[in-house]
């Protein structure tokens, strides 16, 4: 056995490469056949269909150049559905819908101008009910629709008005549909309606009436149950908890918990619970940001959690006393996973590839919860460096990555990530933050961002890194912050407001809040009303919170990431601020990404934006570098090599 080398924090050399391997999306679950997307960053960031049979064969349904994907509400989700031997999906570059028997996938959508998801099969129809959103017009808008199965007749609207619908559900009889609806300037985790109609004769709603939901009620995934009742998730009495609808039309609650059985609807499809039979529901929930896998018992409202090594449990389906659902571990990525109830423990049935990582070289993460500037308890994820080759020099503390996720209605998660592990491996500490917005601890807690965005959430990640510095786990002088989307809007307003952090890295986050309110989809076009404040009325706010309005307060250096087919960020967010600090006399370097959109999905993308992520702290922060990597040109900086 070789003795571990002493070397800086920063500089070990790790066998974990700048790739994240193929990844889990949507699941579903038919007649014992599993169906599921698997995102291929090796294949330019496809999505593939593949399913598995009773007897454990698994074979890929999509060929090439299909991608299973949608592009509706700019986010997709719910991009196929499978009942017996047929299925349905969406191909995301024409947006059609396809139908798949074996053999060539057919197109049975018109050729423009829609975008489908949420698909659900109709069979006794011979139709799919689904979300289209319809481009054919002015604008974009929200409609409920029936396609045929064969394709030769156009969809037919069935309901249509709300700005937003979703999740439509068919009760088992088929004689009923259930569904949601929000309007602007409300998101759906701020407040949803619940919708339920009669189906007459032709399969059309009659009498549409609101059964459930508000402005100020977030109301999730509708479900029948087996015998008609009406299921959903509802966060009325402050945490998103399983509801019914008794027949006399009253809400009540199945299993009331100070925890979290939803997750926000930034998607279609999502999944946290599923009826495994008439009275057994099979669920997951989160306490301080950890997932466990439980039964509710319908009968007497009983919950009973069940033995588990997964961490985050996602897409919960269920079936006939069988359940499936995608699990993550601290030390292993998502994987395809069913379990037979009651009884029999879960059972991996398929993993995708991706990297392998020895336990030496594995940092699993420790729950934190630290104060904040307004008396809340922040809630974070530390990894600590690992790496069986390496140790840092006595005294010494390593540098501090602290990530603040996407969102920000979001949450960090706790699973493998290849991406921390890439960190921790080379020696950096890295805390995943739950700031303030974060999902999973309760209304109030999400609600401690309104109004707050750019001040709130930035408080909480400089309070967790000054924490974990104060505690010894970094050194003070190396804090890092770095963030996607929301994400990355935090690192630069943090960058612009605040003294704690020595460098900062932006996935494709907005800089200018005012031109994003004016260029952004429709689907966030009036989210940051609820972040920030009403838009024109504040536009005040609006301006002073705009890290490119302050630009001449940071002084921190900074690598920007931006995806030129970006719909929710511009790229010229990016380019902006690169500008000003260019000219400002601020180390600044700018990667720009040709057919990446709002996150990146091909391989090459990734390892090219990791490396040079690497590469940009290894020189503002003079870390040597165990293995060359590409460099990065950062304007303003000294070359390697160049005089002082």
């Amino acid at each position: 056995m070789n003795p571990m080398r002493t070397a800086p924090y920063g500089s070990w050399k790790s066998p974990l490469p700048a790739t994240a391997g193929a990844g889990i999306e949507e699941l579903s679950l038919s007649e014992g056949v599993l169906y599921w997307t698997e995102s291929r960053p090796e294949e330019g960031g496809r999505s593939v269909l593949l399913s598995r049979a009773p007897d454990g064969r698994v074979r890929e349904l999509s060929p090439p150049p299909f991608d299973v994907r949608s592009r509706t509400h700019g986010y997709g989700g719910g991009a196929f559905a499978a009942l017996g031997e047929t299925v349905v999906f969406s191909n995301l570059e024409d947006g059609r819908l396809y139908r798949l028997d074996g053999g060539v996938p057919r197109p049975i959508t018109p050729p423009a101008g829609a975008r489908y998801a949420d698909l659900r099969l109709d069979a006794e129809r011979e139709r799919v009910i689904c979300v289209r959103e319809d481009h054919s017009g002015d604008g974009p808008r929200d409609e409920i629709v029936a396609v045929p199965l064969d394709g030769r007749h156009p969809p037919e609207v069935l309901f249509s008005g709300p700005d937003f619908l979703a999740s439509p559900r068919l009760s088992p009889d088929g004689s009923r549909l259930a569904w949601l609806s929000w309007d602007l300037p409300n998101m759906p985790w701020d407040g949803t309606w619940l919708w339920t109609a009669e189906l007459d004769a032709a399969g059309r709603p009659a009498g549409a009436r609101r059964v459930a939901g508000g402005p100020s009620e977030s109301v999730l995934q509708p479900e029948w149950s087996p015998r008609g009742l009406l299921y959903f998730v509802s966060d009325r009495a402050g945490w998103w908890n399983l509801y019914r609808l008794s027949p006399y039309g009253r809400a009540e609650p199945v299993c009331p918990m100070k925890a979290e059985f939803g997750v926000p609807q930034w998607a279609f499809g999502l999944s946290t619970y599923a009826f495994a039979g008439e009275n057994a529901i099979l669920c997951a929930y989160t306490r301080r940001g950890v997932w466990r896998l439980a039964v509710v018992n319908v009968a007497d409202r009983r919950i009973s959690p069940l033995e588990s090594p997964f961490t985050h449990v996602s897409q919960v389906r269920a079936e006939n006393g069988e359940g499936a659902f995608v699990g993550a571990t601290f030390d292993g990525p998502p994987r395809v996973v069913r379990l037979e109830l009651p009884g029999s423990g879960p059972e991996e049935v398929y993993r995708p590839a991706g990297p392998e990582v020895e336990p030496g070289y594995l940092s699993v993460p420790e729950v934190v919860e630290v104060p904040s500037g307004d008396g809340a308890r922040v809630h974070a994820f530390l990894y600590r460096p690992a790496n069986a080759a390496f140790t840092g020099p006595p005294g010494e503390r390593p540098p501090l990555l602290v990530q603040a996720h996407g969102g920000p209605t979001g949450a960090a998660r706790p699973h493998f990530s290849p991406e921390v592990q890439y960190w921790t491996s080379r020696g950096f500490a890295v805390l995943d933050v739950n700031y303030a917005g974060s999902t999973g601890f309760g209304r109030a807690y999400r609600e401690r961002l309104r109004g707050r965005w750019g001040v709130a959430e930035v408080e909480d990640c400089a309070a967790a890194a000054r924490h974990a510095a104060a505690a010894g786990e970094a050194d003070e002088e190396r804090l890092i912050i770095r963030g996607w989307s929301a994400g990355g809007y935090t690192a630069l307003a943090a960058l612009a407001s605040r003294g704690e952090f020595a460098a900062g890295a932006s996935y494709f986050g907005p800089s200018d809040l005012e031109a994003f309110v004016r260029k952004t989809h429709r689907f966030e076009s009036r989210y940051l009303e609820g972040l920030v404040g009403p838009y024109p009325e504040r536009a005040d706010l609006y301006r002073e919170r705009s890290p490119l309005h302050r630009a001449g307060e940071i002084r921190s250096p900074l690598i920007l990431f931006q995806g030129l087919e970006d719909e929710v960020v511009p790229p010229e967010q990016s380019r902006l601020l690169y500008e000003r600090l260019r000219d400002g006399g601020v180390p600044v370097a700018l990667l720009e990404f040709e057919g990446e959109g709002h996150g990146f999905r091909r391989e090459r993308s990734l390892r090219r934006a990791l490396e040079a992520e690497l590469h940009f702290y290894s020189r503002v922060l003079r870390i040597p570098l165990p293995d060359p990597v590409e460099p990065v040109e950062i304007t303003n900086l000294p070359r390697e090599g160049d005089a002082p």
